[in-house]
């Protein structure tokens, strides 16, 4: 049977299905916000391949999707300093998907705010 591709109709299908997670915009391109903070989007900056998601998870869980995979999963010299990981959704499959999702979303509701200096 063949895989049923990745897209960002799948991102939504996945994602909307999160309590609190609204589709929405960042400069013009598909974004998706859990709690109106950003959990995943198109990516936006021109160092990021096409056909990418970029999605905001934990430095160390980043590190460890790029060792693992780093066929799926990658960062360029822009997105370095953010707690994103970009994935090529043409390599990864929905279950795998489901999984980095999850994370994020924990990972955007779990952040603890700063109070301004």
């Amino acid at each position: 049977m063949a895989r049923r591709p990745v897209d960002l109709d799948a991102v939504r299908e996945i994602a909307l299905k999160f309590p609190g997670v609204e589709e929405s915009t960042t400069r013009g391109a598909f974004a998706l916000k859990a709690g109106g903070k950003l959990f995943t989007c198109q990516p936006v900056h021109k160092s990021a391949e096409p056909g990418s998601l970029a999605v905001r998870i934990d430095l160390d869980q980043r590190a460890a999707l790029l060792a693992e995979a780093p066929d799926v999963y990658y960062v360029t010299d822009h997105y370095v300093r953010y707690p994103m990981v970009l994935v090529r959704m043409s390599r990864i499959t929905r279950d795998a998907l489901l999984d980095l999702l999850s994370g994020a979303y924990r990972f955007v509701n779990s952040k603890k705010k700063s109070k301004p200096r």
